[in-house]
């Protein structure tokens, strides 16, 4: 192996979905990679966030599918959760990935460095008094679980990091923020048999989503037995030793056993040098164009500390798209509402593209026409006994430009509307395309069908 270069061709802080793929696909392309990392590579996705919550998530699948068991005629029963045995499950998963991960970096001849890391110079990151110097440097620090001003993370006020330590299931959550992660701990902690409250400031669950979504999923949740107050803001709560006690604005109070706090996450910037360097900032992210150039020459920057959507595979095609640039490749912009979302709670709601209401404010009311596909149709979803729809919005004899779904495991499903969104495919060009039989996909298909004016197993 050749010495180690004294300057690099890249930099990366951060060793988490946006900056390992920096590195891998750069070292892909012939450039030389140093890999800063504070914590293990992998970053949040890995450890405290993707994979140990749809690791829960799926045990929380098998949980019901004991419980409900007798509906499909086979005889079994839930005696439990057994927390150890749950925890050694999701932390062997977590542990495989990690060893396979820290195989590729080795594999690839990147420089691995672990340690706090810290911007000295628009070339230079300096880790435990030693520097590092790279022709291009590429930020990629993450997120943290978000809190409210004044209110204290401890005891039984939790984060989600908190929560995934948990060594029993709780008697009764109170969840604050009804967006992706707080939904995905309420959907996990009610099929373990927990009593769940939402508190949501927006007038909707996940309200980023189509608001026809968003219904149908409040709908699910009620049924569930969850609990939820929508519009009304969080004020305080306090602890003791039997539970924390939650007031909103509005007078309401709420009591359980703990509190998770699920309001977002923040950027990782504090303290890292960053503004010191030049780099432009707003609220702690940081400002970029849209090839991801920070504004001061040869730094980049990827992932959660970038405004968007804070996702792991947002942040991994972006450092799959800056190694590219950094050599040379002139790839493609990225265009954020071309990447699909994914909610993995029970049921789940995934989407690409635009909703009903931004793409009616981008091409006006009349210029926008919607389908809904009902998953009752469909073989394969009658067999799982889910409900849902499939619901796409298109431009009046033009091509479709959001695609948004509902229902048991139709996250799998988002794959192809991606496709179909990103390369703004007709309705009859999808039509035409044969979906296998029995599979949920074929809700696609029927969906497609009945846009392009042929409905077979839908109402026109």
């Amino acid at each position: 192996m050749a010495d180690t270069p004294t300057v690099y061709d890249i930099v990366v802080l951060g060793g988490g979905s946006g900056g390992y793929a920096t590195a891998l696909r750069a070292t892909e392309l012939g450039l030389s990679v140093a890999l800063i990392e504070a914590d293990k590579v992998g970053g949040t996705c890995l450890h405290y966030g993707c994979i140990p919550t749809k690791a829960l998530l799926h045990a929380a699948e098998v949980a019901d599918a004991a419980r409900e068991s007798a509906k499909f005629g086979v005889r079994a029963s839930l005696d439990g959760i057994d927390m150890p045995a749950l925890h050694e499950y999701k932390d062997n998963v977590v542990g495989r990935l990690y060893k396979g991960l820290q195989g590729l970096v080795k594999a690839h001849g990147i420089t691995y460095v672990q340690g706090w890391g810290r911007l000295v110079a628009p070339d230079t990151v300096e880790v435990d008094g030693v520097r590092y110097t790279g022709r291009h440097v590429v930020l990629a620090t993450g997120s943290y679980a978000r809190t409210l001003p004044g209110l204290d993370i401890g005891g039984r006020v939790i984060t989600s990091d908190g929560a995934l330590k948990l060594d029993r299931v709780p008697g009764s959550v109170i969840v604050l923020g009804g967006g992706v992660i707080g939904s995905e701990f309420a959907s996990v902690w009610r099929s373990f048999g927990a009593e769940v409250t939402i508190v949501e400031a927006l007038p909707h669950l996940v309200p980023a989503e189509d608001e026809a979504l968003s219904k149908a999923f409040e709908r699910a949740f009620r049924k569930r037995g969850i609990r939820f107050s929508l519009g009304v803001r969080f004020q305080g709560v306090t602890q003791d030793d039997q539970g924390v006690h939650v007031t909103l604005e509005d007078g309401k109070t709420f009591d359980a056993e703990y509190l998770l706090v699920a309001v977002g996450r923040g950027p990782r910037t504090e303290g890292l040098g960053y503004e010191e360097q030049g780099v432009r900032m707003d609220r702690g992210f940081v400002l970029t164009d849209e090839r991801l150039r920070t504004g001061v020459p040869n730094v980049f920057a990827v992932g959660d500390i970038v405004p968007g959507l804070q996702l792991a595979h947002r942040g991994f095609a972006q450092g799959i798209f800056v190694a590219e640039e950094i050599a040379g490749l002139n790839p493609a912009p990225l265009v954020e509402s071309g990447i699909p979302r994914v909610t993995y709670s029970e049921p789940e709601v995934a989407s690409v593209g635009l909703t009903e209401a931004k793409a009616k404010e981008t091409y006006g009311a009349d210029a926008v026409s919607t389908l809904e596909y009902n998953l009752g149709g469909n073989g394969k979803s009658q067999i799982l006994g889910t409900t849902g729809f499939v619901k796409l919005v298109r431009r009046k004899d033009g091509p479709v430009v959001g695609v948004h779904m509902i229902g048991a495991r139709v996250g799998e499903l988002i794959a192809e509307g991606q496709l179909v969104v990103n390369w703004e495919a007709y309705p009859e060009d999808v039509a035409a395309l044969v979906h296998a039989h029995p599979t949920q996909n074929e809700a696609l298909g029927e969906a497609f069908l009945a846009l392009a004016g042929k409905p077979l197993h839908a109402h026109n």
